[in-house]
């Protein structure tokens, strides 16, 4: 292990560093996982070196480690954290994590909305490598690492069998979905590569990196700046939980080990449920027609107000 690595500076760091056993197994967990997680050159970022970590990498990591705003900003806590100590102990010069702006709910990668989808499905279509990626990142869930190494291996009778390499050492839990129909007849029609369902012009698997920026390259063909790859997972996610996916089915679909992630869909489908059932009592009520209302007045040419009767009346 590197002196100069990340790993190094994390071991140091765990080793040295005064806080609460509850605290540090935390952040020592957040820690191990960044750097077991892959970086864009395909090396992983505990192996590269902790003294040239920039503000973008931060982000980087923030955004591939987690999907929303509450757990990604732990992630640039803990980075934040470290940094700081590393600075005060003449480690580093600067804090990469410093001033990065903690996200709030609605922040983040942008969710694909249904329309969204089918506009990028009318510019894109069936055969094509580019409606192939997105139907594999709406109905699988599998994040742009796992959809990069997907292949005909990973199917068993129908049914999609993968250990997302992301959770590989840590929970170690394995993702088993049935093909839909859909997407079964999406790969069918379309040219995929020998190990991998999705390859370059060049007939090569991505990387993990090169099929972002492809991915990058279909939505904007499509006019959909905003929508990326991790946005389809988010999609997904939230497409299951409005059509009444519980908190247990979507960590069966999406490989989460917790309902951290979970309650984030569920909670807010739930919401949007009951303001369908309950909007109709914003409505105002019609008047009912068999209420009795006050006499009708009108005025004589001298000004004095009279109320009108049916019948006959005997003035005083």
């Amino acid at each position: 292990m590197s002196l100069r690595s990340f790993r190094w500076l994390c071991q140091e760091y765990k080793r040295r560093v005064r806080l609460s056993p509850k605290i540090l197994t935390r952040r020592s967990s957040v820690l191990d996982e960044i750097c077991d997680s892959l970086h864009k050159g395909g090396s992983k970022r505990g192996a590269l070196p902790f003294d040239l970590l920039e503000r973008k990498h931060v982000l980087e990591i923030r955004d591939d480690l987690r999907s929303t705003p509450g757990a990604q900003n732990e992630v640039v806590k803990v980075i934040s954290a470290m940094y700081g100590w590393a600075v005060e102990n003449d480690l580093v010069k600067t804090n990469p994590a410093l001033g990065v702006k903690r996200l709030r709910s609605g922040d983040g990668f942008h969710t694909w909305s249904r329309g969204e989808v089918r506009q990028f499905e009318a510019r894109h279509p069936l055969g094509s490598k580019a409606r192939l990626a997105l139907h594999l990142g709406l109905f699988t869930g599998l994040r742009r690492q796992d959809l990069a190494i997907l292949g005909r291996q990973h199917v068993t009778n129908g049914w999609l069998h993968i250990r997302p390499q992301k959770t590989s050492k840590s929970s170690g839990v394995e993702v088993e979905l049935p093909l839909l129909p859909e997407l079964r007849a999406t790969i069918d029609a379309t040219a995929c590569g020998d190990l991998t369902f999705l390859v370059s012009e060049w007939g090569t698997p991505f990387t993990v990196n090169s099929l972002g920026n492809k991915m990058r390259d279909w939505c904007d063909q499509a006019e959909l700046p905003y929508c990326t790859l991790h946005g389809l997972r988010k999609a997904g996610a939230t497409i299951a939980a409005e059509n009444g996916a519980t908190d247990e089915q979507l960590m069966a679909i999406f490989g989460w080990t917790t309902k951290q992630q979970t309650t984030h869909y569920t909670r807010k489908a739930q919401r949007r449920r009951m303001a369908g059932q309950a909007a109709h009592l914003l409505a105002i009520p019609e008047q009912n027609q068999d209420e009795i209302v006050p006499p009708k007045k009108s005025t004589t040419k001298s000004g004095t107000k009279i109320a009108k009767s049916s019948g006959n009346s005997t003035p005083e």
